[in-house]
Protein backbone atom coordinates (compact mmCIF):
# COMPACT_ATOMS: atom_id res chain seq x y z
CA UNK A 1 0.00 0.00 0.00
CA UNK A 2 1.40 3.42 -0.98
CA UNK A 3 1.79 6.31 1.45
CA UNK A 4 -1.05 8.14 -0.27
CA UNK A 5 -3.41 5.22 0.12
CA UNK A 6 -2.41 4.82 3.76
CA UNK A 7 -3.14 8.49 4.39
CA UNK A 8 -6.54 8.26 2.70
CA UNK A 9 -7.37 5.16 4.73
CA UNK A 10 -6.46 6.90 7.98
CA UNK A 11 -8.55 9.97 7.09
CA UNK A 12 -11.55 7.82 6.19
CA UNK A 13 -11.17 5.97 9.48
CA UNK A 14 -11.04 9.22 11.44
CA UNK A 15 -14.08 10.64 9.65
CA UNK A 16 -16.06 7.47 10.17
CA UNK A 17 -15.10 7.46 13.86
CA UNK A 18 -16.20 11.07 14.26
CA UNK A 19 -19.46 10.41 12.42
CA UNK A 20 -20.16 7.43 14.62
CA UNK A 21 -19.81 9.45 17.82
CA UNK A 22 -23.15 10.06 19.53
CA UNK A 23 -24.26 13.69 20.03
CA UNK A 24 -23.12 15.33 23.23
CA UNK A 25 -25.78 15.52 25.93
CA UNK A 26 -26.43 18.92 27.49
CA UNK A 27 -28.38 19.77 30.60
CA UNK A 28 -29.46 23.34 31.30
CA UNK A 29 -26.66 23.63 33.87
CA UNK A 30 -24.11 22.45 31.29
CA UNK A 31 -25.30 25.08 28.83
CA UNK A 32 -25.17 27.90 31.37
CA UNK A 33 -21.73 26.94 32.73
CA UNK A 34 -20.28 26.63 29.24
CA UNK A 35 -21.72 29.97 28.15
CA UNK A 36 -20.40 31.85 31.19
CA UNK A 37 -16.93 30.48 30.50
CA UNK A 38 -16.85 31.17 26.75
CA UNK A 39 -19.17 34.11 26.10
CA UNK A 40 -17.31 36.96 24.38
CA UNK A 41 -19.47 39.77 25.82
CA UNK A 42 -18.77 38.51 29.33
CA UNK A 43 -15.04 38.46 28.64
CA UNK A 44 -15.22 42.06 27.40
CA UNK A 45 -17.06 43.13 30.55
CA UNK A 46 -14.43 41.43 32.67
CA UNK A 47 -11.74 43.48 30.90
CA UNK A 48 -13.73 46.61 31.72
CA UNK A 49 -13.77 45.53 35.37
CA UNK A 50 -9.98 45.15 35.35
CA UNK A 51 -9.65 48.66 33.89
CA UNK A 52 -11.86 50.09 36.63
CA UNK A 53 -9.72 48.40 39.27
CA UNK A 54 -6.65 50.06 37.76
CA UNK A 55 -8.45 53.43 38.00
CA UNK A 56 -9.03 52.81 41.71
CA UNK A 57 -5.30 52.27 42.23
CA UNK A 58 -4.52 55.43 40.28
CA UNK A 59 -6.96 57.44 42.39
CA UNK A 60 -5.34 56.17 45.60
CA UNK A 61 -1.88 56.98 44.27
CA UNK A 62 -2.87 60.64 43.89
CA UNK A 63 -2.78 60.96 47.70
CA UNK A 64 0.95 60.29 47.81
CA UNK A 65 3.78 62.67 46.88
CA UNK A 66 5.19 62.65 43.39
CA UNK A 67 8.93 62.52 42.79
CA UNK A 68 10.79 63.43 39.61
CA UNK A 69 14.35 63.95 38.46
CA UNK A 70 15.32 66.63 35.94
CA UNK A 71 18.55 67.61 34.31
CA UNK A 72 19.58 70.15 31.66
CA UNK A 73 22.83 70.60 29.73
CA UNK A 74 23.78 73.67 27.74
CA UNK A 75 26.63 74.52 25.44
CA UNK A 76 27.53 78.08 24.46
CA UNK A 77 29.80 79.30 21.69
CA UNK A 78 30.95 82.96 21.61
CA UNK A 79 33.16 83.86 18.66
CA UNK A 80 33.99 87.36 20.01
CA UNK A 81 34.30 88.34 23.63
CA UNK A 82 36.16 91.03 25.59
CA UNK A 83 38.98 90.29 27.99
CA UNK A 84 39.60 92.10 31.21
CA UNK A 85 41.79 94.77 29.50
CA UNK A 86 39.14 95.85 27.03
CA UNK A 87 40.62 93.92 24.13
CA UNK A 88 38.63 91.56 21.93
CA UNK A 89 39.87 88.04 21.79
CA UNK A 90 39.31 86.20 18.52
CA UNK A 91 40.26 82.85 17.23
CA UNK A 92 42.20 84.17 14.22
CA UNK A 93 44.35 86.93 15.84
CA UNK A 94 42.61 89.93 14.20
CA UNK A 95 41.19 92.83 16.21
CA UNK A 96 42.54 91.63 19.56
CA UNK A 97 45.57 91.58 21.71
CA UNK A 98 46.14 87.86 21.43
CA UNK A 99 44.96 84.79 19.59
CA UNK A 100 42.88 82.29 21.52
CA UNK A 101 41.97 78.72 20.90
CA UNK A 102 38.42 77.60 20.02
CA UNK A 103 38.20 76.21 23.55
CA UNK A 104 38.18 79.74 24.95
CA UNK A 105 35.02 80.54 22.99
CA UNK A 106 32.98 77.48 24.02
CA UNK A 107 31.46 76.91 27.46
CA UNK A 108 29.37 74.02 28.85
CA UNK A 109 27.13 73.88 31.93
CA UNK A 110 24.86 71.27 33.48
CA UNK A 111 22.25 71.24 36.22
CA UNK A 112 20.50 68.43 38.10
CA UNK A 113 17.39 68.54 40.23
CA UNK A 114 15.25 66.21 42.33
CA UNK A 115 11.73 67.54 42.86
CA UNK A 116 8.80 66.33 44.98
CA UNK A 117 5.30 67.63 45.55
CA UNK A 118 2.12 66.66 47.33
CA UNK A 119 -1.36 68.16 47.45
CA UNK A 120 -2.29 68.98 51.03
CA UNK A 121 -5.81 70.26 50.38
CA UNK A 122 -8.00 70.60 47.31
CA UNK A 123 -11.52 70.54 48.70
CA UNK A 124 -11.57 66.75 49.12
CA UNK A 125 -11.31 66.02 45.38
CA UNK A 126 -8.82 63.19 45.75
CA UNK A 127 -10.79 61.35 48.41
CA UNK A 128 -14.04 61.71 46.47
CA UNK A 129 -12.32 60.51 43.34
CA UNK A 130 -11.27 57.34 45.15
CA UNK A 131 -14.86 56.72 46.24
CA UNK A 132 -16.16 57.40 42.74
CA UNK A 133 -13.67 55.01 41.17
CA UNK A 134 -14.63 52.34 43.68
CA UNK A 135 -18.27 52.86 42.75
CA UNK A 136 -17.38 52.56 39.07
CA UNK A 137 -15.58 49.31 39.82
CA UNK A 138 -18.62 47.99 41.70
CA UNK A 139 -20.88 49.02 38.81
CA UNK A 140 -18.59 47.19 36.37
CA UNK A 141 -18.79 44.07 38.55
CA UNK A 142 -22.59 44.35 38.64
CA UNK A 143 -22.60 44.73 34.88
CA UNK A 144 -20.96 41.31 34.64
CA UNK A 145 -23.66 39.88 36.88
CA UNK A 146 -26.34 41.50 34.73
CA UNK A 147 -24.80 39.98 31.61
CA UNK A 148 -24.63 36.57 33.26
CA UNK A 149 -28.30 36.82 34.27
CA UNK A 150 -29.28 37.83 30.76
CA UNK A 151 -27.37 34.87 29.36
CA UNK A 152 -29.06 32.50 31.79
CA UNK A 153 -32.50 33.80 30.83
CA UNK A 154 -31.77 33.57 27.09
CA UNK A 155 -30.37 30.06 27.43
CA UNK A 156 -33.29 28.92 29.60
CA UNK A 157 -35.76 30.31 27.04
CA UNK A 158 -34.08 28.50 24.14
CA UNK A 159 -33.70 25.36 26.25
CA UNK A 160 -37.44 25.28 26.97
CA UNK A 161 -38.25 26.00 23.32
CA UNK A 162 -36.10 23.02 22.33
CA UNK A 163 -37.90 20.81 24.85
CA UNK A 164 -41.24 22.00 23.49
CA UNK A 165 -40.19 21.41 19.87
CA UNK A 166 -38.90 17.93 20.72
CA UNK A 167 -42.24 16.94 22.22
CA UNK A 168 -44.09 18.62 19.34
CA UNK A 169 -42.15 16.36 16.95
CA UNK A 170 -43.32 13.31 18.85
CA UNK A 171 -46.90 14.56 18.65
CA UNK A 172 -46.55 15.14 14.92
CA UNK A 173 -44.96 11.72 14.38
CA UNK A 174 -47.94 10.13 16.11
CA UNK A 175 -50.25 12.25 13.95
CA UNK A 176 -48.48 11.06 10.77
CA UNK A 177 -48.76 7.42 11.82
CA UNK A 178 -52.44 7.87 12.63
CA UNK A 179 -53.13 9.60 9.31
CA UNK A 180 -51.27 6.84 7.44
CA UNK A 181 -53.34 4.12 9.12
CA UNK A 182 -56.54 6.01 8.34
CA UNK A 183 -55.50 6.26 4.69
CA UNK A 184 -54.71 2.56 4.51
CA UNK A 185 -58.07 1.75 6.08
CA UNK A 186 -59.81 4.14 3.69
CA UNK A 187 -58.12 2.65 0.64
CA UNK A 188 -59.29 -0.81 1.71
CA UNK A 189 -62.85 0.50 1.97
CA UNK A 190 -62.59 2.29 -1.34
CA UNK A 191 -61.67 -0.96 -3.08
CA UNK A 192 -64.89 -2.55 -1.88
CA UNK A 193 -66.93 0.58 -2.65
CA UNK A 194 -67.70 1.68 0.90
CA UNK A 195 -66.32 5.24 0.53
CA UNK A 196 -65.96 7.64 -2.36
CA UNK A 197 -62.84 8.86 -4.12
CA UNK A 198 -63.30 12.33 -2.62
CA UNK A 199 -62.90 10.83 0.85
CA UNK A 200 -59.68 9.13 -0.24
CA UNK A 201 -58.41 12.49 -1.44
CA UNK A 202 -59.36 13.98 1.90
CA UNK A 203 -57.48 11.22 3.77
CA UNK A 204 -54.40 11.79 1.61
CA UNK A 205 -54.64 15.51 2.33
CA UNK A 206 -54.75 14.70 6.04
CA UNK A 207 -51.56 12.63 5.73
CA UNK A 208 -49.75 15.31 3.71
CA UNK A 209 -50.75 17.96 6.23
CA UNK A 210 -49.45 15.80 9.11
CA UNK A 211 -46.16 15.21 7.25
CA UNK A 212 -45.81 18.94 6.61
CA UNK A 213 -46.35 19.72 10.27
CA UNK A 214 -43.72 17.14 11.17
CA UNK A 215 -41.14 18.62 8.79
CA UNK A 216 -41.95 22.11 10.06
CA UNK A 217 -41.48 21.09 13.71
CA UNK A 218 -38.17 19.38 12.86
CA UNK A 219 -36.94 22.52 11.12
CA UNK A 220 -38.00 24.60 14.10
CA UNK A 221 -36.09 22.33 16.47
CA UNK A 222 -32.96 22.57 14.31
CA UNK A 223 -33.27 26.36 14.30
CA UNK A 224 -33.58 26.54 18.09
CA UNK A 225 -30.53 24.30 18.50
CA UNK A 226 -28.59 26.52 16.10
CA UNK A 227 -29.51 29.61 18.13
CA UNK A 228 -28.41 27.85 21.31
CA UNK A 229 -25.06 26.91 19.77
CA UNK A 230 -24.51 30.49 18.70
CA UNK A 231 -25.35 31.70 22.19
CA UNK A 232 -22.84 29.22 23.63
CA UNK A 233 -20.16 30.38 21.15
CA UNK A 234 -19.99 26.87 19.64
CA UNK A 235 -18.72 27.13 16.06
CA UNK A 236 -18.01 23.50 15.20
CA UNK A 237 -20.44 20.96 13.79
CA UNK A 238 -21.07 19.01 16.98
CA UNK A 239 -24.56 17.68 17.55
CA UNK A 240 -26.44 18.64 20.70
CA UNK A 241 -28.87 16.47 22.60
CA UNK A 242 -30.86 18.29 25.26
CA UNK A 243 -31.58 16.46 28.50
CA UNK A 244 -35.21 16.94 29.51
CA UNK A 245 -35.86 17.59 33.23
CA UNK A 246 -37.63 15.03 35.35
CA UNK A 247 -41.16 15.79 36.49
CA UNK A 248 -42.02 18.42 33.88
CA UNK A 249 -45.69 18.41 34.86
CA UNK A 250 -44.79 19.06 38.51
CA UNK A 251 -42.52 21.95 37.46
CA UNK A 252 -45.35 23.44 35.42
CA UNK A 253 -47.73 23.35 38.39
CA UNK A 254 -45.26 24.51 41.04
CA UNK A 255 -46.83 27.05 43.47
CA UNK A 256 -46.36 30.72 42.59
CA UNK A 257 -45.12 33.31 45.05
CA UNK A 258 -47.28 36.46 45.36
CA UNK A 259 -46.26 39.33 43.09
CA UNK A 260 -45.33 41.70 45.94
CA UNK A 261 -43.27 39.05 47.68
CA UNK A 262 -41.44 38.23 44.46
CA UNK A 263 -40.83 41.93 43.75
CA UNK A 264 -39.46 42.68 47.22
CA UNK A 265 -37.15 39.68 47.00
CA UNK A 266 -35.96 40.77 43.55
CA UNK A 267 -35.19 44.30 44.78
CA UNK A 268 -32.53 42.92 47.11
CA UNK A 269 -31.18 40.40 44.59
CA UNK A 270 -31.08 41.91 41.11
CA UNK A 271 -27.78 43.53 40.09
CA UNK A 272 -29.47 46.11 37.85
CA UNK A 273 -31.24 47.61 40.88
CA UNK A 274 -28.00 47.78 42.88
CA UNK A 275 -26.21 49.22 39.85
CA UNK A 276 -28.78 52.01 39.45
CA UNK A 277 -28.49 52.80 43.19
CA UNK A 278 -24.70 53.03 42.96
CA UNK A 279 -25.01 55.24 39.86
CA UNK A 280 -27.17 57.64 41.88
CA UNK A 281 -24.58 57.66 44.67
CA UNK A 282 -21.84 58.31 42.12
CA UNK A 283 -23.83 61.25 40.73
CA UNK A 284 -24.10 62.69 44.26
CA UNK A 285 -20.33 62.48 44.63
CA UNK A 286 -19.89 64.12 41.23
CA UNK A 287 -22.01 67.02 42.41
CA UNK A 288 -19.88 67.46 45.54
CA UNK A 289 -16.78 67.15 43.38
CA UNK A 290 -18.01 69.98 41.16
CA UNK A 291 -18.72 72.19 44.19
CA UNK A 292 -15.19 71.64 45.48
CA UNK A 293 -13.94 73.65 42.50
CA UNK A 294 -14.62 76.77 44.55
CA UNK A 295 -12.14 75.68 47.26
CA UNK A 296 -8.46 76.69 47.22
CA UNK A 297 -5.70 74.20 46.52
CA UNK A 298 -2.72 73.96 48.86
CA UNK A 299 0.40 72.07 47.78
CA UNK A 300 3.76 71.34 49.38
CA UNK A 301 6.83 71.32 47.15
CA UNK A 302 10.43 70.39 47.89
CA UNK A 303 13.52 69.99 45.80
CA UNK A 304 17.26 69.49 45.70
CA UNK A 305 19.59 70.61 42.92
CA UNK A 306 23.17 71.24 41.87
CA UNK A 307 25.07 72.43 38.79
CA UNK A 308 28.49 72.77 37.22
CA UNK A 309 30.21 74.92 34.60
CA UNK A 310 33.44 74.23 32.76
CA UNK A 311 34.35 77.91 33.00
CA UNK A 312 35.04 77.51 36.69
CA UNK A 313 38.50 76.90 38.08
CA UNK A 314 37.11 74.16 40.34
CA UNK A 315 36.74 70.57 39.22
CA UNK A 316 33.40 68.83 38.59
CA UNK A 317 33.17 67.15 42.00
CA UNK A 318 33.91 70.37 43.84
CA UNK A 319 31.29 72.30 41.87
CA UNK A 320 28.62 69.61 42.35
CA UNK A 321 29.24 69.68 46.09
CA UNK A 322 29.30 73.44 46.67
CA UNK A 323 26.49 74.23 44.20
CA UNK A 324 24.15 71.82 45.99
CA UNK A 325 20.98 73.49 47.29
CA UNK A 326 17.68 72.49 48.88
CA UNK A 327 14.29 74.16 48.72
CA UNK A 328 10.87 73.74 50.28
CA UNK A 329 7.73 75.78 49.85
CA UNK A 330 3.96 76.00 49.96
CA UNK A 331 1.79 76.83 46.97
CA UNK A 332 -1.74 78.20 47.39
CA UNK A 333 -4.15 78.61 44.49
CA UNK A 334 -7.46 80.42 45.11
CA UNK A 335 -10.06 80.48 42.32
CA UNK A 336 -11.43 83.98 41.77
CA UNK A 337 -12.83 84.04 38.26
CA UNK A 338 -12.82 80.97 36.05
CA UNK A 339 -15.03 81.99 33.10
CA UNK A 340 -18.06 80.25 34.67
CA UNK A 341 -16.35 76.86 34.55
CA UNK A 342 -17.19 75.79 38.12
CA UNK A 343 -20.76 77.03 37.91
CA UNK A 344 -21.38 75.12 34.66
CA UNK A 345 -19.87 71.97 36.14
CA UNK A 346 -22.19 72.21 39.15
CA UNK A 347 -25.28 72.72 36.99
CA UNK A 348 -24.37 69.73 34.81
CA UNK A 349 -23.73 67.59 37.89
CA UNK A 350 -27.17 68.51 39.27
CA UNK A 351 -28.81 67.49 36.00
CA UNK A 352 -26.87 64.22 35.99
CA UNK A 353 -27.99 63.54 39.56
CA UNK A 354 -31.63 64.11 38.61
CA UNK A 355 -31.21 61.85 35.61
CA UNK A 356 -29.73 59.07 37.76
CA UNK A 357 -32.67 59.34 40.16
CA UNK A 358 -35.07 58.92 37.25
CA UNK A 359 -33.08 55.96 35.93
CA UNK A 360 -33.18 54.31 39.35
CA UNK A 361 -36.93 54.82 39.54
CA UNK A 362 -37.34 53.44 36.01
CA UNK A 363 -35.25 50.37 36.87
CA UNK A 364 -37.57 49.60 39.79
CA UNK A 365 -40.60 50.14 37.59
CA UNK A 366 -39.22 47.85 34.87
CA UNK A 367 -38.44 45.19 37.45
CA UNK A 368 -41.98 45.28 38.83
CA UNK A 369 -43.39 45.09 35.30
CA UNK A 370 -41.20 42.08 34.53
CA UNK A 371 -42.15 40.31 37.77
CA UNK A 372 -45.83 40.97 37.23
CA UNK A 373 -45.64 39.81 33.61
CA UNK A 374 -43.89 36.57 34.55
CA UNK A 375 -46.44 35.93 37.31
CA UNK A 376 -49.37 36.53 34.95
CA UNK A 377 -47.84 34.29 32.28
CA UNK A 378 -47.17 31.50 34.77
CA UNK A 379 -50.60 31.75 36.39
CA UNK A 380 -52.40 31.80 33.04
CA UNK A 381 -50.28 28.95 31.65
CA UNK A 382 -50.94 26.80 34.70
CA UNK A 383 -54.71 27.24 34.30
CA UNK A 384 -54.48 26.50 30.57
CA UNK A 385 -52.32 23.46 31.30
CA UNK A 386 -54.90 21.98 33.69
CA UNK A 387 -57.69 22.67 31.20
CA UNK A 388 -55.63 21.34 28.28
CA UNK A 389 -55.00 18.02 30.01
CA UNK A 390 -58.74 17.44 30.30
CA UNK A 391 -59.20 18.63 26.73
CA UNK A 392 -56.59 16.18 25.44
CA UNK A 393 -58.21 13.29 27.32
CA UNK A 394 -61.59 14.15 25.81
CA UNK A 395 -60.13 14.65 22.32
CA UNK A 396 -58.25 11.34 22.47
CA UNK A 397 -61.39 9.46 23.53
CA UNK A 398 -63.43 11.18 20.83
CA UNK A 399 -60.85 10.51 18.12
CA UNK A 400 -60.58 6.86 19.14
CA UNK A 401 -64.35 6.54 18.83
CA UNK A 402 -64.35 8.33 15.46
CA UNK A 403 -61.61 6.02 14.16
CA UNK A 404 -63.62 2.97 15.22
CA UNK A 405 -66.79 4.35 13.67
CA UNK A 406 -64.88 5.22 10.48
CA UNK A 407 -63.66 1.65 10.30
CA UNK A 408 -67.27 0.49 10.55
CA UNK A 409 -68.38 2.96 7.92
CA UNK A 410 -70.43 5.01 10.36
CA UNK A 411 -68.36 8.20 10.01
CA UNK A 412 -66.99 9.98 6.96
CA UNK A 413 -63.40 11.02 6.29
CA UNK A 414 -64.42 14.62 6.99
CA UNK A 415 -65.59 13.68 10.48
CA UNK A 416 -62.33 11.81 11.05
CA UNK A 417 -60.27 14.78 9.83
CA UNK A 418 -62.16 17.14 12.13
CA UNK A 419 -61.54 14.87 15.10
CA UNK A 420 -57.87 14.53 14.24
CA UNK A 421 -57.41 18.31 14.00
CA UNK A 422 -59.16 18.78 17.33
CA UNK A 423 -56.87 16.25 18.99
CA UNK A 424 -53.72 17.72 17.45
CA UNK A 425 -54.72 21.24 18.50
CA UNK A 426 -55.41 20.05 22.05
CA UNK A 427 -52.02 18.36 22.29
CA UNK A 428 -50.22 21.43 20.97
CA UNK A 429 -52.07 23.63 23.45
CA UNK A 430 -51.09 21.26 26.26
CA UNK A 431 -47.41 21.48 25.30
CA UNK A 432 -47.47 25.26 24.95
CA UNK A 433 -49.19 25.73 28.30
CA UNK A 434 -46.86 23.29 30.06
CA UNK A 435 -43.59 24.81 28.87
CA UNK A 436 -44.83 28.39 29.17
CA UNK A 437 -45.70 27.65 32.80
CA UNK A 438 -42.31 26.00 33.39
CA UNK A 439 -40.33 28.88 31.87
CA UNK A 440 -42.31 31.68 33.52
CA UNK A 441 -42.27 29.96 36.92
CA UNK A 442 -38.54 29.28 36.76
CA UNK A 443 -37.74 32.83 35.65
CA UNK A 444 -39.90 34.19 38.45
CA UNK A 445 -37.98 32.07 40.94
CA UNK A 446 -34.71 33.22 39.35
CA UNK A 447 -35.62 36.89 39.80
CA UNK A 448 -36.25 36.16 43.48
CA UNK A 449 -32.67 34.94 43.84
CA UNK A 450 -33.19 31.23 43.24
CA UNK A 451 -31.49 28.99 40.70
CA UNK A 452 -32.72 28.65 37.16
CA UNK A 453 -31.29 25.15 36.84
CA UNK A 454 -34.06 22.59 36.47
Amino acid sequence: MTKRNKLLTMLLFLFSTMAAQPPQKWSLKDCIDYSIEHNIRLKQNKLTLEESEIDVKSAKAALFPNLSFSTSHNGRYQPYFEDGNGSFITDDGTGGSRVSSSRDHFSYSGSYGLNAGVTLFNGGKNWRNIRMQRLNSDIARLSIEEQENTLKEEIATLFVQILYSSEAINVNIAAVESARKNLESGEAKYEVGKISNSEIIELKSQLHSAEYQLVNSQAQLANYKLQLKQLLEITDGREMEIIAPDGADALALAPLSPVEQAYNAALSQRPEIESSRLSTHSAELSLKQAKSGYFPTLSLNAGAGTSHNDGSDNNLGHQMKYNLSFSVGLSLSIPIYDNRSNRSNIQKAKLQHQSSLLQESDARKQLYSTIEGLWQDANSAQKRFVAARSSVESAEASYALLSEQFSLGLKSATDLLTGRNTLLSARQELLQAKYTAILSNQLLNFYMGGNILF
